[in-house]
């Protein structure tokens, strides 16, 4: 397993000046002579941020005469990569977040180091140096023994605790900083007669949000992937393990989630929350794209982070990777940098409603809240905390984590549950 080791801003943008002086033409997975490349996007037609990467495809094949054979596999197209990752049909480029690229390409020593991409000129400045240097100093996008990154981040997602401004203006005023401010206003909403919070409960990866923070707010960026890391499971014995359960089980035995969360189908819930049905749901910066379809009229979205973090914010990259066995890697990482271009950041900020890589990028009124928190932040963390161990999360974590949030277990079994679980983990993966 290809060990992931943290690189800071200053060193990759040195390393891949290095690298691209000496080996300008290395592509690493064959010839990039056909004028063309295979790209698996992760958008779905017609989704808007599908609409902004179409066009610049359409651009690039115009400027470069490079043709761009685009499948738009949606949220699939990592699941569909891996038959083909060892054979001659590997697609040249793929896109997703860290969270789900990591453990499929990086973690397996499938991902190309993108030299070229980051060395590339976009808008009169190398890639590399568009990426702003304060989500990489606690990041990990560089395999061990390369000497360039394996993705190249064009957005970042994060996630918030949202709400209609209009409705609740007093939670635009006056959001809760602490878990005891939290916990209180949510007894009075319920003193008048509101639903504090909406959740899909069959959403496991939605559900670890909660866990996740609340352990990160306690111990600290990396704390949970150091005790993920931890192949005796001692890890979990620590205080903090059990504090950040039992803040999740307040939630559940206080009934602060909408009656028959446990048992419905995404996406009921979000869709009830939309409708101004409940105060509060806690998800990613796709919800106002995702939701805007079916708000209640007049609604306008705003958001707060998750009380207890204080300078931490969470910090996704969604980016393009190139599989090592690409034969048309060249041509793949040219538009992968492409794609930096302003007039596309632009446009994922203010039509597809998510927040670019570019510090400079077009940010739309949806996003301003949590763009705040995250200029703001003295420290980041990614989804679950940074933890890409192939399997972990979807076979051991995220299960454990439903348990607690759908109140099947309690805090303390939750712990067991990962203290033992771990050690079975690691017994089979190391």
């Amino acid at each position: 397993m290809a060990k992931i080791r943290k690189v800071s801003a200053l060193a990759l943008i040195g390393a891949v000046a290095l690298t691209a002086a000496g080996c300008s033409s290395a592509s690493g997975g064959g010839s990039s002579d056909s004028g063309e490349f295979t790209y698996w996007s992760m958008w779905k037609e017609g989704e808007a941020q599908q609409k902004v990467v179409a066009q610049a495809i359409a651009d690039f094949e115009k400027e470069t005469g490079i043709e761009v054979n685009v499948q738009w596999q949606g949220r699939d197209n990592l699941k569909k990569t891996v038959p083909t990752l060892n054979t001659n049909k590997v697609p040249d480029l793929v896109d997703g977040s860290f969270a789900k690229t990591a453990p499929v390409l990086a973690e397996t020593g499938q991902a190309k180091p993108l030299t070229e991409a980051y060395a590339a000129d976009v808008d009169g400045e190398k890639a590399g140096e568009l990426i702003p240097e304060a989500y990489l100093e606690d990041d990990v996008l560089t395999v061990e023994g390369e000497d360039a990154p394996w993705m190249l981040p064009y957005s970042l997602s994060s996630d918030a605790i949202w709400f209609n401004k209009v409705a609740h203006p007093e939670l635009a005023e006056n959001p809760p900083q602490s878990w005891d401010d939290f916990l209180a206003t949510m007894d009075e909403m319920k003193a008048a007669g509101e639903t504090p919070i909406a959740i899909d409960g069959d959403v496991a990866g939605y559900n670890a949000y909660w866990y996740t923070s609340a352990m990160v707010g306690l111990a600290g960026p990396g704390s949970l992937r150091e005790m993920a890391a931890d192949k005796t499971g001692k890890a979990w014995d620590d205080p903090e393990a059990l504090e950040a359960a039992q803040m999740i089980e307040e939630l559940v035995k206080g009934d602060y989630f909408i009656d028959g969360y446990n048992a419905s189908k995404w996406p009921a819930q979000q869709q009830v929350w939309a409708d101004d049905k409940a105060v509060m749901l806690f998800n990613g910066t796709w919800i106002p794209t995702e939701t805007g379809p079916y708000a209640a009229d007049g609604f306008e979205y705003s958001s707060f982070p998750f009380p207890t973090l204080g300078d931490t914010a969470r910090a996704d990259f969604v980016g393009f990777a190139v599989p090592a066995r690409a034969k048309n890697a060249e041509n793949a990482e040219k538009f992968a940098a492409f794609f930096l271009n302003k007039k596309y950041q632009d446009a994922l900020g203010s039509e597809a409603k998510i927040i670019p890589i570019r510090a400079d990028a077009a940010v739309s009124e949806e996003m301003s809240t949590v763009k705040e928190a995250l200029d703001e932040a003295d420290s980041y963390y990614m989804q679950n905390d940074g933890i890409s161990f192939p399997g972990y999360t979807e076979k051991l974590l995220w299960p454990a984590l439903s348990d607690l949030v759908l109140g099947k277990t309690d805090a303390k079994t939750f712990v067991e549950t990962m203290r033992t679980g771990q050690v079975d983990y690691w017994e089979q993966n190391s």
